[in-house]
């Protein structure tokens, strides 16, 4: 009992000086990085790590309250555009110095870039999170990107198909490390009592495919309904649900009325909390063109939703094939009816493939891993 108390006195006279680290993102919208940065914050050691976070776009701000809930400091440094938010790098570098921040970690591109600004000029180390592949970005965002890469002390990949892809179109001289995203299990359970099914008027025996996405086009959310309305053909007890909002919106809400599906796909619009939803859906079926490694498929998987997808980008990392999931060719989209069917029709496989995807991402994709993976990065940095 002796080093105990030994360590107490220590602590009481030295005590332990937290590394503080700040989180740059351009929103705090409900997207799939941003989603991270509350949930990560929850698992972190407070004692050790002190965290601030800046946003530069004000009226997307879903996440600040769940961050400062957890503990965060969250300031926002407005900007109408890009080239504004690259203009904030000395406001950037007045704040490090005034909260004396250790470590700066940035996500998404534009951040990405202001955090480089900022290494450049104070020497403190920056963490990039790459999200996406490089061959997705606009040619101005990837010759940026390559431009900067080197001024950032590392970089981290969200998959391996992300972290390849930096490797082949960048070519860094910095290190690349891929650290998979995960989801909070803990948190991310099904409860079933949801009374979203009530809301929406969806019957109690309705077999119910979701999405929670971002309207852009890589969602491809203009066939996901196409795709519904064919399975509606065979299936007249099957509804959908499509969380979220975005720019393709009216495109997309075209044809959900072209389609006639009304009456049968609900779009709640955008939510902070998706829990409720994930508890009504029995599928969580995913129709992209390309993706990192999309946090609401780690979300639906760890709520007992059985997957269906196609195999963007990490998506293939995560599903192994008739395993935890099922997954078609990022061409062959079509053929997600087929493989949704199949589950309907064989009520005990759909019920096999729920539990499956829980497990998976139970002893793979915890956040609680990611979490101490990250602080592991964050300590190597310590004075």
């Amino acid at each position: 009992m002796v080093r105990p108390i030994i360590e107490v006195i220590l602590l009481k006279k030295f005590p332990m000086t937290k590394l503080r680290i700040l989180h740059i993102i351009k929103s705090l919208g409900r997207g799939g990085a941003e989603m991270l940065l509350p949930e990560t914050l929850k698992l972190h050691d407070k004692e050790k790590f002190e965290f601030h976070y800046i946003y530069f776009l004000p009226w997307k701000d879903q996440m600040v309250g769940a961050i400062e809930d957890a503990g965060g400091k969250v300031t926002c440094f407005e900007a109408k555009d890009n080239i504004n938010l690259l203009l904030q790098y000395k406001k950037i570098d007045s704040y490090c110095k005034e909260h004396k921040i250790d470590l700066v970690h940035c996500h998404l591109p534009w951040a990405g870039f202001v955090g480089r600004l900022v290494h450049k000029r104070t020497g403190i180390p920056v963490i990039y999170t790459e999200h996406n592949m490089q061959e997705r970005y606009h040619i101005a965002t990837k010759s940026i990107n390559k431009f900067s890469f080197n001024f950032q002390s590392l970089s981290l990949g969200v998959s391996q198909d992300v972290s390849n892809s930096i490797k082949k179109n960048i070519q860094p001289k910095i290190p690349v490390r891929t650290l998979l995203n995960g989801v909070n299990t803990e948190a991310f359970q099904r409860s079933e009592h949801s009374e979203i099914r009530l809301q929406l008027g969806i019957p109690e025996d309705a077999i119910v495919i979701g999405n929670v996405a971002v309207f852009r086009f890589q969602k491809r959310l203009v066939e996901w309904l196409q795709v519904i309305k064919k399975i509606r053909k065979r299936n007249l007890n099957v509804y959908g649900i499509i969380v979220g909002a975005g720019p393709l919106e009216e495109e997309i809400k075209k044809e959900w009325k072209a389609l006639e599906l009304e009456k049968f796909v609900f779009f709640p619009g955008l939510k902070t909390d998706v829990k409720p939803y994930f508890e009504v859906m029995d599928i969580f079926m995913m129709s992209s063109s390309f993706e990192g490694l999309p946090i609401a498929l780690l979300e639906a998987m760890s709520m007992e939703c059985a997957v269906v997808s196609t195999d963007a980008g990490g998506i293939k990392e995560v599903i192994r094939n008739k395993e935890d999931g099922l997954i078609v060719p990022v061409d062959k989209w079509q053929e997600l009816s087929g493989q949704v069917q199949g589950l309907i029709a064989e009520p005990g496989e759909l019920a096999r493939y729920k539990l499956a995807a829980r497990k998976r991402v139970i002893e793979a994709f915890s956040l609680k891993k990611m979490v101490e993976e990250l602080e592991e990065i964050y300590s190597s940095y310590s004075n």
